[in-house]
């Protein structure tokens, strides 16, 4: 793993705790698809494809190294990051290891780019990660419920809307 002196990560973080907060697992592999989707996209005139899909391959490695559940992560030589097979097996994984893992993949891939271009591409990546987020109605027709308690006493089902 790349040392990123922070940079990277502290972006990560701040976008993760702002797009990523409330959603189901599923939802959170749909949102990191759409950001390494945009990052791919802001890079791919700048570096190329066999150039970018040589750092995706070794991203996806290092994710599942440390990640089991990231072995679902691919990569296509045109189309980038591909998470089919991660979002067939988000049902049975933790949110902890979703989330640590999306963390690692961007943070690392953030890394090598700014590392390749002496950090030239960093500040427009760091902006346009943090626009990527799942359309409003998205996110809210599928928000996980919350528990309340009535005046009575019971537990209830209430929607976050």
């Amino acid at each position: 793993m790349l040392t990123d002196n922070g940079h990277h990560a502290a972006c990560v973080d701040a976008w993760l705790l702002r797009a990523a907060r409330d959603l189901s697992g599923e939802q959170r592999v749909q949102l990191f698809e759409a950001a390494l989707g945009v990052l791919w996209s802001h890079t791919r005139t700048t570096l190329g494809e066999v150039t970018l899909g040589a750092i995706a391959v070794r991203v996806a490695y290092g994710a599942a190294e440390r990640f089991p559940l990231f072995t679902g992560l691919t990569v296509d030589p045109i189309g980038g990051f591909q998470g089919r097979r991660l979002r067939a097996h988000v049902g049975a994984a933790h949110d902890a290891e979703l989330t640590a893992g999306m963390h690692f993949v961007l943070v690392e891939f953030l890394s090598v780019l700014g590392n390749l271009t002496a950090e030239i591409l960093t500040p427009e990546l760091h902006a346009a990660l943090m626009e990527v987020s799942l359309p409003e109605s998205a996110s809210a027709r599928a928000a996980p419920a919350t528990l309340s308690i009535t005046p009575d006493g019971a537990v209830a089902e209430s929607d976050r809307s």
